[in-house]
């Protein structure tokens, strides 16, 4: 087996009777020659043409005992004709990442509406996930909120007991359980232990392909995955909110009571006056919000995963910081509408 990367054979061409001469004995499949030329009587013609790179494989013929040599191109483009559609500056620029996925976001909760209002809701996956993050998250939101409302009722009791204002004590952690810490801290804890788990579980079926096999097999992935989280996350915090309230208080009352000397009686008289019934429906209201963001955005952040397990780590650190941004920024939103204006709920309670 031979081969050489050019080909320039010379063939001369003396009259019908002379023979043909050349370099070599092969038969050429295609080829490009750099000189051609044609010897007469007296004259000797010789063109030149241009030269390409070519590349020579010289293969046996059993057929008449000859050597075959197919000469490949190297270049298709001989005409060097440029491109039909011109570069533009949108041709080679891609959106961030966090745009896309923040339209990932808008997008994934247009189609769970949807599917909802469709009745496309996949229930024993939704019993699955309610079971999740309500009974399986309940003991580590109420420690939670049993601590937060002994440092609160510290640094209100310190401060009210200068004040003689003893009874108003009850009054001031109950509308601040009800209306702020009470959805907030619940969310805040299942946004780490729930939302975290909801972007590995999807990243990794992402990663892995498995969101893919689901579309060959028939299922629509918002519909299987998406979709029952959303509704347990939604179903489950506002009552998950109500019993952080209930064991804050407590925890309040029995640490008044028992380090500072303030009748558990006072405290839950107090916070009888002050509080009203959209006290806590705007508290549910604010939890069943909050777990549709942490739902919606940590099931977009984990659909979108990229880049293997490094990109499904990446992609459960930012879910939960972008859920607990927009938790926060929620809640500010829902305050402002719901709480306008001078407020008089104390007043009953000094």
């Amino acid at each position: 087996m031979q081969t050489t990367s050019q080909l320039h054979p010379t063939y001369y061409f003396s009259s019908r009777r002379s023979s043909i001469r050349s370099n070599s004995s092969m038969k050429l499949g295609g080829w490009n020659s750099s000189q051609l030329g044609f010897t007469g009587r007296g004259q000797s013609l010789r063109f030149l043409t241009p030269i390409h790179k070519t590349r020579l494989f010289v293969i046996s013929d059993a057929d008449d005992g000859h050597a075959y040599a197919p000469v490949l191109e190297e270049d298709s483009n001989t005409n060097h004709v440029p491109s039909s559609e011109p570069e533009t500056f949108f041709s080679k620029w891609s959106p961030p990442k966090y745009l896309w996925r923040g339209l990932s976001v808008l997008v994934l909760a247009g189609q769970v509406i949807i599917q909802t209002l469709k009745g496309k809701v996949h229930w024993r996956n939704t019993l699955q996930q309610l079971e999740r993050v309500g009974p399986k998250s309940v003991g580590v939101c109420l420690l939670t909120s049993a601590f937060v409302g002994m440092a609160f009722t510290i640094q209100f009791v310190r401060e009210f007991t200068r004040l003689g204002l003893n009874r108003s004590v009850g009054g001031v952690l109950a509308l601040a359980f009800s209306r702020e810490l009470s959805p907030v801290v619940t969310s805040i804890v299942v946004a780490g232990r729930i939302g975290s788990a909801f972007a590995a579980e999807l990243g990794t079926m992402q990663v892995s392909e498995q969101t893919d096999t689901l579309r060959v097999l028939g299922s629509n992935p918002v519909d299987y995955l998406v979709t029952p989280r959303v509704i347990a996350s939604s179903l489950a915090l506002p009552f998950l909110t109500l019993m952080c309230f209930t064991v804050g208080m407590a925890s309040s009352a029995l640490l008044a009571d028992s380090v500072y000397g303030i009748s558990i009686n006072i405290i839950l008289d107090s916070a009888q006056r002050a509080l009203r019934s959209w006290d806590i429906i705007s508290a549910m209201i604010k939890s069943q919000v909050f777990g549709m963001i942490i739902s919606i955005v940590s099931c977009a952040w984990g659909v979108t995963t990229m880049g293997g397990a490094k990109g499904v780590g990446e992609s459960t650190t930012s879910a939960v910081v972008i859920s607990l941004v927009g938790i926060f920024m929620a809640d500010f939103a829902l305050s402002y509408c719901f709480f306008q204006g001078a407020g008089d709920s104390l007043k009953n309670c000094i």
